[in-house]
């Protein structure tokens, strides 16, 4: 039975053994699995080849999610009659004995779970694991807990949704790995907002596990129907940025319900990975000192997202993804499409002291830099993610959803920019309109064309709390254009 990997090094090691110990993981993953077995990069094999140390991946080319059209080519199939000539996965299965033997190649090829993209602007893509990833998925899990300072006996509700989505089962597994009593809700979807709330309060748990958005809405019902969540300490969110103004308000929420200290905790994964990473716990005040990569199970680069060409520690660019462990899917070099602010940096975390490298800064997706025709001059880029910054900073404003139209519906007309908007209390709605309006406008030169408030229900609806796997914060209901 495959266990999952227990030892600490990687927390506190030197960058040079960090990377010696990743570029053997590296040569053994690409000469004994990846080439003889992924049918994508049997083009590239050469290359390859010549991989001895991490830095040598820089004469690799990336892998793209253009290239995911056909998850059949990602997927580590063994071939017999290779197998039969790898001394090492010999050596490995042999020592369980003839039966085991056969055992332990069920566990390390044969799939066992998938899960896939979420599909929003694309086709969903399958991603497969076998027992070896999911052994990783719970060492990874379990490493989770204990940066986030979880306890034993701590008692946690995961309100991700029943999905095959990987913020789901890395919960699920954080939970096996580091035994910890889990109830999963399924989120909205199976329960509702108001059965969540109400299970929630029956169990009155230590740490809640969910998508931003909808713990948001989640605690703001809560409070609406006065209820007492008193042991909160910890809230653990993924599948979404968490800006700093969201950690504020979902703060100010739980201490409306009678948990004074609680840490808001962002994590960051992605299908492809199969695998999440999170960030240490900092004082309300402080800002969030990175996400902490297990360096034994992945390698991650940060490149120019222009030129492809790597840049120095602590410089922005794009996150570029390699797993050293992986089984089944498998992606080297994968460019993930995401913006790391800060980089990657191999100092001293300030807030645990360790060693292990981190990812500092904002996280923002290529994707959400989007061409708008906002004038008769076409084509102005603007960067929604720094829209959602704007927004979930301003602590009057409760809840918001950005829409995009076309003026008069008319696929020729000009795009235009809608706030949909639930103010905090009750304020004044014309001088949050203007606050709001201001705020954008300074931070990025835009304004909206109209801003509509809404009630909570409302908009609990609009951003399809218990109908949508991920919160619609962003929505495009421009029509075709016409060529």
């Amino acid at each position: 039975m495959i266990r999952p990997p227990t030892n600490k090094w990687w927390e506190n090691a030197s960058r040079l053994k960090i990377e010696s110990y990743q570029s053997r993981k590296l040569r053994f993953l690409l000469q004994q699995r990846v080439i003889p077995f992924v049918p994508f990069y049997a083009g590239i094999q050469e290359q390859l080849s010549k991989v001895k140390t991490v830095n040598d991946l820089q004469n690799v080319p990336f892998t793209s999610k253009r290239d995911l059209s056909d998850p059949k080519q990602m997927m580590m199939v063994p071939e017999q009659g290779i197998l039969k000539k790898q001394a090492s996965t010999l050596r490995l299965a042999l020592t369980r004995g003839p039966r085991g033997a056969h055992e332990f190649l069920n566990e390390e090829f044969r799939p066992v779970l998938m899960t896939s993209t979420t599909g929003r602007s694309s086709e969903p893509v399958p991603f497969l694991y076998t027992k070896k990833d999911l052994a990783n998925l719970e060492a990874g899990g379990k490493r989770m807990m204990e940066i986030c300072q979880t306890l034993p006996d701590d008692r946690v509700v995961n309100a991700f949704p029943f999905a095959p989505h990987l913020a789901f089962w890395q919960a699920h597994y954080a939970s096996l790995g580091a035994t910890r009593f889990t109830i999963s809700t399924g989120g909205g979807k199976v329960m509702g907002t108001d059965g969540n709330a109400r299970l929630i309060e029956k169990v009155n748990p230590d740490a809640i596990i969910s998508m931003p958005t909808f713990l948001y809405h989640l605690l703001q019902h809560a409070t609406e129907e006065e209820m007492q969540w008193t042991n909160l300490r910890t809230l653990v969110l993924g599948g979404e940025k968490v800006p700093l103004g969201m950690r504020r308000k979902l703060r100010s929420l739980c201490r409306s319900l009678g948990s004074k200290e609680v840490n808001v905790i962002s994590t960051y994964g992605f299908t492809e990975a199969k695998i999440a990473f999170t960030e240490c716990p900092v004082a309300p005040e402080e800002e969030p000192t990175g996400f902490h990569i297990y360096p034994d199970l992945a390698y991650i680069e940060i490149v120019d997202p222009e030129t492809g060409q790597r840049v120095p520690d602590g410089s922005p660019g794009e996150i570029v993804y390699t797993p050293l462990e992986t089984r089944g899917s498998t992606v080297i070099r994968y460019r993930t499409g995401d913006l790391i602010e800060g980089g990657i940096t191999y100092e001293p975390c300030p807030a645990c002291g360790r060693t292990c490298p981190r990812l500092v800064g904002r996280i923002s997706r290529v994707s959400d830099i989007r061409r708008l025709n906002i004038s008769k001059v076409k084509g102005t880029l603007v960067d929604f993610n720094t829209l959602e910054h704007v927004l979930d900073d301003m602590d009057e404003l409760g809840a918001w959803q950005i829409e995009l139209r076309k003026h008069d519906d008319d696929p020729l007309e000009v795009d235009e920019i809608v706030i949909h908007a639930t103010p905090m209390c009750d304020e004044d709605r014309k001088d949050l309109a203007q606050k709001i309006r201001e705020q954008l406008l300074h931070a990025t030169e835009l304004s909206p064309n109209k801003i509509t408030f809404h009630s909570w229900d409302e908009m609990r609806e609009k951003h399809g709390i218990g109908r949508e796997l991920k919160e619609q914060k962003i929505i495009d209901n421009r029509p075709p254009s016409i060529t």
